[in-house]
């Protein structure tokens, strides 16, 4: 085995991995994993010329940069989707700007050829073993069942990945904080990537997390039982005290595979309290209505994400939807507490806001 040099870069992807455990490679003949890590350097730069480290700094990165990276697999339409290789490479695919890697499988034609990793070896333990991130959740639930009543939770879904849904939930985590109300926030599924969540943060969520923090570089095709348990592992951390709102994130839109499945669960669906749907655009919206109610039975409480900064778009969904549109990029404390907050509760709020 080889140290690793001194003031690599450890990526958000590798949230949960201390920088005292990365101290050895080693090149292995090892089929890959999700969440293994390895030390690798910049062969080539391609779309991505930056690394989002575990604290949320972007690194500006090179033609050489050694760094860690993390085996994952992304889905991800406006980028790139990529997967884990079936056997070790001398070189893979830099998928997402936190340090996922693997060998892109379908690329949006207006993006860039990936950024290019050689493969210096597994980041190793003193024993030789290979580290992985799932090994090393950093949250655990002191519960092991859900306990009545819950958290009210806000789920935030949309008909694509930029549809403007972190805008929203950030939306919903401010009025509600704003409010006086305690608020956690959660993205439960995508790739990594600390800027959603950090957002929420500053928004007034705290606690804030995703999957990352159970040890997951991204969810694009794990099993459904697993997409579940991080749901359901997320909701016994952070949804257990009824006073609390719990503003939550899905990934990309509602046909993607983990969305569906997660939405498709009786157990996730009878937690939502409020539903907030996004779009880009008016008919994009008037489409995920149609199959939100249609394949899942959902009709959410209001609309929200890019189409609701345009009166244009607003107007045109007007035509055919009476569900309230909330401008996530020109907040109305008023509108968003009748929206999110029961009847009595937000009587109430507003009361004590206004005096």
């Amino acid at each position: 085995m080889e140290r690793v040099n001194k003031g690599f870069i450890s990526p958000s992807a590798a949230i949960t991995i201390r920088s005292h455990q990365i101290r050895y490679y080693k090149y292995l003949d090892k089929a890959p994993e999700v969440g293994d890590l390895v030390y690798g350097m910049v062969s080539r730069i391609g779309h991505h010329s930056s690394v989002e480290n575990a604290s949320g700094r972007i690194h500006v990165i090179h033609n050489g940069t050694k760094a860690v990276f993390v085996f994952g697999n992304r889905y991800a339409p406006d980028h790139y989707e990529g997967v884990v290789p079936e056997r070790m490479k001398h070189e893979v695919d830099l998928l997402s700007r936190s340090g996922v890697v693997g060998i892109v499988k379908t690329k949006n034609a207006m993006i860039k050829d990936p950024t290019r990793i050689k493969i210096l070896g597994y980041v190793c333990d003193s024993n030789g073993a290979v580290l992985n991130t799932r090994s090393f959740p950093s949250i655990t639930p002191k519960q092991s069942q859900k306990k009545e009543p819950r958290a009210s939770m806000i789920l935030v879904c949309g008909t694509s990945m930029n549809s403007g849904k972190t805008m929203a939930a950030v939306a919903c985590c401010w009025a509600l904080a704003s409010m006086g109300h305690d608020v956690r926030a959660s993205k439960v599924t995508g790739t990594a990537s600390l800027k959603d969540i950090l957002h929420m943060n500053d928004a007034g969520a705290n606690p804030y997390s995703d999957f990352t923090l159970l040890g997951y570089p991204s969810t694009y095709l794990l099993p459904e039982d697993e997409v579940l348990s991080i749901f359901n592992r997320l909701d016994l951390k952070y949804g257990n005290n009824q006073k609390n709102y719990w503003v939550v994130e899905f990934a990309d839109g509602i046909n993607q595979r983990e969305t569906s499945f997660l939405l498709s669960s009786s157990e996730v669906v009878s937690r939502i309290h409020k539903l907030i749907f996004c779009a880009t655009d008016a008919f994009g919206a008037l489409g995920g209505l149609k199959i939100l109610e249609e394949e899942f039975g959902l009709v959410p409480d209001a609309i929200s994400g890019v189409c609701s900064s345009s009166p244009l778009h607003v107007r045109e969904l007007q035509k055919f939807t009476d569900s309230p549109v909330f401008n996530s990029a020109n907040l109305d404390l008023n509108q968003l507490a009748t929206i999110l907050l029961p009847r009595e509760r937000h009587t109430r709020t507003m009361r004590r806001s206004a005096a």
